[in-house]
């Protein structure tokens, strides 16, 4: 297991934007003795109620949004822009229903403080839910967002925006 250290929420210093876009991320969360965890390229970080917080969006299909409809907690981890392509694509193809898909993948969990995320990562963010919202399609004000992303074989396929309250930041 890798050694990873708190980092200051005060000194980021990324463009959130890029590192979404440019890197992805992997959600990771555990309920009932299983551990998922899903490509993301959505996503924000903000402040909300008072609170720093990372917003995540998961289609109702995904197993990772089973998981953490029953879990309070979830990380999500950076793993670096050169394996992207790779793991990354991997955990967003395989369905962790049918396979043990960290384990297919080469990953292994770390905890910290009783929290999954891949020990793979070299920069994760740490999460206690606090709230999920599902996206209905009459509250879109933008008519193209159905057509782009709900339409075809996503037709009724719509996420639920989890809000997460920022526990702590790791680095390795």
């Amino acid at each position: 297991m890798h050694d990873f250290q708190p980092y200051p929420i005060e000194v980021l210093e990324f463009n959130p934007f890029t590192k979404l876009s440019n890197e992805w991320a992997a959600i990771v969360t555990e309920a009932d003795g299983k551990i998922n965890a899903m490509t993301a390229s959505w996503g924000g970080l903000g402040i909300i109620w008072g609170k720093n917080a990372c917003t995540i969006y998961i289609r109702d299909s995904r197993y990772t949004k089973e998981l953490l409809d029953k879990s309070d907690t979830f990380s999500v981890c950076f793993l670096g822009e050169g394996k992207k392509h790779s793991t990354l694509q991997y955990l967003g193809k395989a369905s962790g229903r049918h396979e043990d898909k960290i384990a297919a993948a080469g990953l292994d969990i770390n905890y910290h403080k009783d929290v999954a995320f891949l020990d793979t990562a070299d920069f994760v963010i740490i999460c206690k839910k606090l709230a999920a919202t599902p996206l209905r399609e009459e509250d879109f004000v933008d008519p193209t967002i159905k057509e782009n992303f709900y339409s075809g074989k996503e037709e009724g396929n719509m996420h639920t925006m989890y809000i997460g309250e920022i526990l702590e930041i790791l680095a390795r």
